[in-house]
């Protein structure tokens, strides 16, 4: 995602720790959300030494491929792998990827279809919270609701 959508962590180097970090932040956002576990997949071998891993939890969990592997290569294992536990979805703008988790019985978005759909359910969390506000306040000042 970091390359397919230039808009998240604007200005930074896509292989730099603060847009992982800038990424990761977002996707947590969204698990929020909705509820549903995250798994992001970087390309790990490539990575400076000293650069800093950030700890997974079972919400959402971060992992690095190792020397001789890629992130695609994790993600097909994945999308194999998970498929007994529920929906796997891989968001990649690689179209041979895409092709390849759906020939595993995963789903695949492109980057910018996905980031739509954090933004869309970022908009509907962010009506929802006004609108809860709106009627503690109310419901406060003793107007009723």
């Amino acid at each position: 995602m970091l390359h397919g959508c230039p808009e998240i962590a604007a200005g930074l180097p896509r292989h730099s720790s603060s847009a992982r970090e800038e990424l990761i932040h977002l996707l947590t956002q969204y698990r929020d959300v909705i509820g549903t576990p995250i798994t992001v997949f970087f390309d790990g071998a490539g990575a400076p030494p000293g650069t800093m891993k950030t700890p997974s939890a079972p919400e959402m969990e971060i992992l690095f491929s190792k020397a001789g592997q890629t992130a695609d290569d994790m993600i097909e294992r994945a999308a194999y792998r998970f498929k007994p536990y529920g929906e796997v979805l891989a968001v990649t703008d690689d179209h041979a990827e895409r092709e390849t988790v759906l020939s595993l019985g995963g789903l695949a978005t492109s980057c910018g279809n996905f980031l739509r759909e954090i933004e869309s359910a970022l908009e509907d969390l962010a009506g929802d919270v006004l609108h809860h506000n709106r009627r503690e306040l109310s419901r406060f000042r003793g107007t009723g609701a």
